[in-house]
């Protein structure tokens, strides 16, 4: 993604394309003990990035937005050259927002659109075997759930999300549930490494957006889904909201995974009438802390109050879908 400032579109917002640039900008926030919230993104934003905007501008007294298609985060097979760039739509609906608290009127501060070369200095390959340079790893927390299908995913969302940090030092930072695992793995980043800004307390972890009609989660890859396909899309969300609801009844694990896999199978079958193809990655009941697969005979009664992870991954098409609920206390995780 070009950031050279030539190319930017015009915006109200300061579009900040170094991390020299915003650097300068932080420190002048500093200097005038303002709070800075931050809702990092990969641009295509949707109402889930926008909600996350508007607790931002709510919470602090600037915000900060970045938006950054990060390399190592996808695998040498997964559609980097093709995710959604869409910059000019973007800014038109950052413009939009805003927050009235008391009598002050709070929109987007800055937009920090950093280049490929800033972030890794040492350069970056798609392939974790060729690349070189300082990266972060989450040990014993990225092979589970979204790490099983995506062995690489973690450690390049941990590493990228660690250098936005340091160079944003947010006072407070935004993440959606949708990526549920991805949000609590960065909790426990800034709580293990001790980072000053922002402190784990000050990684918030919003509710899901979802469409109002069918419920199906917000996001930026829904743009591949063709019209056909995305009747079938929900089934995710249906199926998992089928496993909470025996879960809540008091049934084990594996026949609350039993159901939502029959829902997902149902589906699956209307929708090869139509000619659209499903296949389902997995769904799976996890401990919100260790992400540890509950015990096949686990229930609500044994569980108690502990936040469970019921989430789920569908292709429909060549389109993959994730989805999640919590399960149990939500508020000790979605705050």
């Amino acid at each position: 993604m070009s950031t050279s400032t030539s190319s930017l579109p015009p915006s109200p917002i300061p579009l900040l394309t170094s991390v020299a640039s915003y650097r300068q900008w932080r420190q002048r926030a500093f200097d005038e003990g303002k709070s800075v919230g931050f809702v990092p993104t990969m641009g295509a934003l949707h109402d889930g990035h926008l909600s996350l905007v508007q607790r931002s501008l709510a919470e602090n007294e600037l915000t900060v937005l970045s938006i950054f298609v990060n390399p190592a985060q996808f695998a040498p097979h997964e559609d980097l050259a093709t995710y959604p760039r869409t910059l000019p739509g973007d800014l038109e609906l950052l413009t939009a927002q805003q927050v009235t608290v008391g009598e002050t009127v709070r929109r987007a501060s800055a937009i920090f659109l950093p280049s490929v070369q800033d972030m890794y200095p040492s350069g970056i390959s798609q392939d974790v075997s060729a690349q070189k340079g300082a990266f972060v790893e989450m040990k014993g927390y990225g092979h589970q759930m979204e790490g099983a299908s995506r062995p690489t995913f973690f450690r390049g969302v941990v590493t990228v999300v660690t250098k936005l940090f340091n160079a944003v030092q947010p006072t407070n930072a935004y993440f959606g549930q949708k990526d549920i695992q991805q949000a609590l793995l960065l909790r426990r980043l800034c709580k293990d490494l001790l980072f000053p800004h922002p402190e784990a307390d000050h990684v918030h972890i919003v509710p899901t957006t979802r469409d109002p009609n069918d419920g199906l989660a917000l996001s930026s890859r829904n743009a591949y889904l063709s019209a056909n396909e995305r009747k079938f899309a929900p089934a995710i969300h249906k199926a998992l909201q089928y496993a909470e609801s025996a879960w809540s009844n008091g049934e084990s694990k594996d026949r609350c995974i039993s159901k939502a896999v029959s829902v997902i199978d149902e589906v699956k079958a209307q929708a090869a009438i139509d000619g659209v193809d499903m296949r389902l990655d997995y769904i799976e009941m996890n401990d919100s802390e260790t992400f540890d697969v509950l015990d096949a005979s686990s229930n609500h009664q044994l569980a108690g109050d502990i936040p469970v992870i019921l989430s789920g991954a569908l292709w429909v098409g060549k389109t993959r879908l994730i989805d999640n609920i919590v399960v149990g206390d939500l508020k000790r995780i979605i705050r």
